[in-house]
């Protein structure tokens, strides 16, 4: 039975997931300590691991390394700190003393407190299905430094080896999956940009060395946020592996205070077996169930501007483009970058949200309305937290931007960040982007942000280390201030690509811009690597034109509309210009997208060939009766013979029809032996088919 027990006797909670069991204890001097996590256990096992014989102390090599929930810094506990804290007198040694616990529903919490100085800690434990969510809050009555504040420490259990799964990458390669042994001693994954950023991504897959698409146990633990952040791997010579992870940066000192607590963000852990495949179909249900604000809905296929136009926006050019992305199915036109303020470049106008009369003479609504009538949904693009210093903004209020005295104010495209720690600047976006919405009817916004923090500085604030916190909580609350104000607007995160992508912000937009990169065969190890975690209902993808703006290569149209299929379909390429039998194909691979988005974006996903080599990747979802699968051939060698693909997630015992060749197949026979794909001749070669099941 799923939920949340305390065995008193033994001072130990055990928490159930559907398949899973978390399970923790009240230590020596009440420090929480970590029991077990891994395959369900019934609370006798549990019983069982709290009695163990601990091995003797020789005063180096501490058997209770690594084990506490929350590692604090103080005493003789050496291991990776995720809570530091300096007291007023200079005491940084943090003592436990528990004093009561509470659970509500599927929520734990465990309520303590320093032994002497007036420290008051909540850790809490939320279970989502087999996630567990965990977070801390410390409150204090009087001044308290905390140096580092994680959200939790993630005990796994002993193992002969572990493996480290994470992204790296950077602007328009982001998201490649790498997969290697952990290191001895720590290992951090950070951004110290104010942003998720586009070198690595907030989670951390481990497993035994063993594990594959399809078997073998894997532990996972993402975290919620969008400001800077950091995962620590410690691995120590005795086999015990933790990971630590939270908000903050070396150097940031977080200030607790009378009337100034500290909540950190989520930490969610999952512990699944069946490989990875299975891990990143249990993230996928997770975000779909309690991350994304609107999961039962299906995203529309979208057309943007950007790559069309640049920042040559005019009405009669945006009208062309709605008039001929309607007559190909688009449900969605976007507005990119170019139709406010002296924006004809990247140069200046930034901050400036009010609408370029000289291109739109009558304002946005003419157009909006245009595109209403044409039946389609209308969005535009914005960057909230950004200015030009060549703007009428900056030059009223050059306070606004984060800066330091006496130090220069570096530009990365021509661009200063905004403060939105100060509640002035939150006002002010807030005040015009309402009005953007509610004047317009706008119904999608696209929230751009195209470089990180410098010069992170807020003069004449007493705690300015705050900013680097409190700018992603004021992002979050406009978002729902937005959300709520304008129940029927959608949002897509946007960071200069994939810069900020993680579990905080999806539970606050309905999309994200996976990549500037949109070339299709880049974005095949792009899109593997965001799918360990993320699901494609959210992975905004679009189909641009030859050669691409990034790579410079060409590829046929069938092959980028089904690489970008297999996400949120989106259009970006001169569609005033693509030829006739490029739109009449254009149509036909919408209209399939309508047909199969369902079992796209509500699926489950199955990675049956990664994109390891130059060869054949595939994938296929599954949602009920319903499954697609997409082929693609990067590559030919050889003359090499075409292997039939191996399903996942069918039922043996059915039949499968596909409506496009009237073949059907058995389910047995598609799962143990594989299927005919058919592929084109040559490279970039690419199938998308349907298997429906047969109704008997």
């Amino acid at each position: 039975m799923t939920g949340i027990s305390f065995l008193e006797a033994h001072r130990t909670w055990v928490l159930t997931g559907e398949s899973s069991t978390y399970a923790l204890r009240l230590g020596e001097d009440d420090v929480p300590t970590h029991v077990y996590w891994g395959p369900a256990l019934p609370e006798a096992g549990v019983v069982e691991l709290t009695g163990e014989a601990l091995p003797w102390w020789d005063g180096f090599n501490d058997p209770n390394e690594g084990l506490d929930e929350l590692a604090a810094d103080g005493g003789t506990r050496y291991w990776t700190p995720a809570l530091q804290v300096r007291f007023a007198d200079g005491t940084r040694a943090l003592e436990w003393r528990y004093l009561d616990h509470e659970t509500t529903g599927s929520h734990l919490r465990l309520f303590f407190a320093d032994r002497h100085y007036p420290l008051r800690i909540t850790l809490h434990y939320r279970l989502r299905g087999d996630v567990l969510e965990r977070w801390a809050e410390l409150a204090a009555d009087t001044d308290v430094e905390v140096v580092r504040a994680d959200s939790a420490t993630w005990a796994l259990p002993v193992s002969e080896d572990y493996r480290l799964s994470h992204v790296t990458g950077r602007w328009a390669a982001e998201s490649r999956l790498q997969r290697e042994s952990v290191p001895y001693g720590e290992t951090t994954f950070a951004s110290r940009r104010g942003i998720t950023g586009h070198h690595a991504n907030p989670w951390v897959m481990v497993d035994d060395g063993t594990a594959t698409e399809r078997h073998g146990e894997v532990y996972g633990v993402a975290l919620a946020w969008s400001g800077s952040w950091r995962l620590t791997t410690t691995r120590s010579s005795t086999g015990r592996l933790t990971v630590s992870g939270g908000f903050g940066q070396d150097g940031v000192v977080h200030r607790v205070g009378p009337g100034r607590p500290l909540t950190t963000p989520v930490s969610a852990g999952l512990y699944t077996s069946g490989g990875f495949g299975a891990a990143s179909r249990a993230w996928h249900a997770y975000i779909r169930a309690h991350v994304l604000p609107h999961p039962e809905e299906l995203r529309p296929v979208l057309y943007n501007s950007w790559e069309a136009t640049g920042f040559d926006v005019t009405e009669a050019g945006q009208r062309a483009l709605a008039e001929r992305a309607a007559a190909l199915g688009v449900e969605l036109f976007v507005m990119d970058d170019g139709w406010f303020g002296a924006r004809t470049g990247d140069h200046a106008g930034l901050g400036d949200w009010h609408v370029n009369r000289s291109r739109f003479p009558d304002g946005l609504k003419p157009l909006v309305d245009a595109v209403h009538a044409l039946g389609m949904k209308f969005g535009i693009w914005v960057e909230p937290e950004m200015v030009n210093p060549d703007s009428d903004l900056y030059r009223a209020h050059p306070d606004w931007v984060l800066h330091h005295p006496h130090r220069r104010r570096s530009e990365l495209r021509r661009q200063l960040v905004l403060n939105f720690a100060r509640p002035d600047v939150a006002a002010w976006a807030h005040d015009w982007l309402d009005r953007l919405v509610g004047d317009h009817g706008i119904d999608f916004l696209k929230w751009d942000m195209n470089r990180p923090f410098s010069e992170a500085g807020w003069p004449g604030e007493a705690d300015q280390d705050r900013l680097w916190v409190e700018h992603t909580h004021a992002v979050y609350a406009l978002l729902d201030r937005l959300r709520a104000d304008h129940p029927d607007l959608r949002i897509e995160s946007c960071a200069g690509g994939g810069g900020r992508i993680d579990l905080g912000v999806l539970a606050r937009t309905d999309q994200v811009w996976t990549s500037d990169n949109t070339d299709a065969l880049d974005r095949l190890r792009i899109q593997h690597g965001y799918s360990q975690l993320y699901p494609a209902g959210a992975m905004s993808a679009w189909v641009t034109d030859n050669p691409n703006f990034v790579t410079a290569r060409s590829a046929p149209l069938r092959f980028r509309f089904h690489v970008a299929m297999a996400g949120v379909l989106g259009l970006g390429g001169d569609i005033v210009h693509w030829p006739g039998e490029d739109l009449a194909l254009a149509r036909d691979l919408v209209a399939l997208y309508q047909d199969i988005r369902p079992v796209v974006q509500h699926g489950a996903l199955y990675r049956l060939r990664p994109p390891i080599d130059d060869g054949v990747v595939a994938l296929q979802y599954v949602l009920g009766d319903r499954s697609v699968v997409f082929a693609y051939r990067q590559a030919a060698h050889f003359n090499a013979p075409e292997r039939p693909l191996r399903l996942d997630g069918l039922d043996p015992a059915a039949r499968y029809a596909d409506p496009d060749s009237g073949r059907t197949h058995s389910g047995a026979v598609l799962l143990a032996h594989g299927l005919p794909l058919g592929l084109p001749a040559g490279d970039f070669a690419s199938v998308a088919l349907r298997l429906d099941r047969v109704k008997i």
